[in-house]
């Protein structure tokens, strides 16, 4: 079997070839078409004709991506299963059960349907990320300063997420704002904002921004707002570990 498959301008006919293929083998399907969207599930939504680029892979998912933004304009979650119909035209459809949600493509021209028959079991290891600063935390809470205490990460509040949420040896509540790069205003007012929130429900929060080095405009915010700074380079490894967290509310 080859690695790519691909048909310009096919026939309904064989698109569903396509389509079937793709369900049966695994193999990730690209259609290059203009099409109609109907979404019908917690809400209902209707796109108009236009030309887009179609993509199911072997899980389930479906993705519509208009030839602008990083997002799909429409989507159907992992663990959907997809059909193709051949009515007046063709309609790809893509059915979740729970709960229950349909989506519908109906294919007015399809220029280009592809198989790829991919073969990849790497996972992703992200070194030097956000998140691998916050591992480094947990596994050496020292590393902000003695007696501090990781509680949780990516803490949902009213005004976003804390990145790292803990306590400190007094028990004051410590936000941790974590750039990989050098911090810039921007964090800073991200930092202020998260204090601010959790000051409506606790008397004593700190708040520090962690990151290799800052700007002068965010070093002088900083100051100015009575946060804090700690320096520190994101660890550059790829393995991950998985550490318990322990609850603050």
């Amino acid at each position: 079997m080859p690695k790519v498959e691909f048909r310009e301008n096919p026939s309904p006919e064989e698109v569903k070839l396509f389509v079937d293929s793709a369900v049966s083998s695994e193999g990730i399907l690209t259609i290059f078409a203009r099409c109609r969207v109907h979404y019908d599930g917690r809400a209902k939504s209707e796109l108009g004709s236009g030309d887009r680029i179609i993509m199911v892979k072997p899980d389930g998912s479906l993705l519509i991506h208009k030839g602008e933004k990083r997002e799909p304009v429409n989507w159907q979650p992992p663990g959907s299963v997809v059909r193709l119909e051949i009515r007046e035209k063709p309609v790809l459809i893509s059915v979740r059960r729970k709960p229950r949600e349909t989506l519908e493509v109906e294919l007015d021209e399809v220029y280009l349907v592809t198989v790829f028959h991919a073969e990849d079991s790497e996972e992703l290891a992200l070194t030097g990320s956000e998140a691998e600063m916050a591992e480094l935390i947990f596994e050496n809470p020292g590393v902000i300063e003695p007696g501090f205490r990781p509680l949780h990460r990516e803490k949902p509040i009213k005004h976003g997420i804390v990145d790292v949420l803990g306590v400190d040896k007094d028990g004051n509540v410590v936000v941790l704002e974590l750039k990989r790069r050098r911090a810039e205003l921007h964090a800073v007012s991200q930092l202020k904002r998260y204090v601010e929130t959790l000051r409506e429900e606790h008397e004593n929060v700190r708040g520090i921004l962690v990151a290799p080095s800052l700007t002068s405009g965010a070093k002088k915010l900083l100051e100015k707002e009575g946060l804090e700074f700690r320096r520190l380079e994101p660890p550059k490894r790829g393995k991950k570990s998985r550490g318990r967290q322990l609850r603050l509310f």
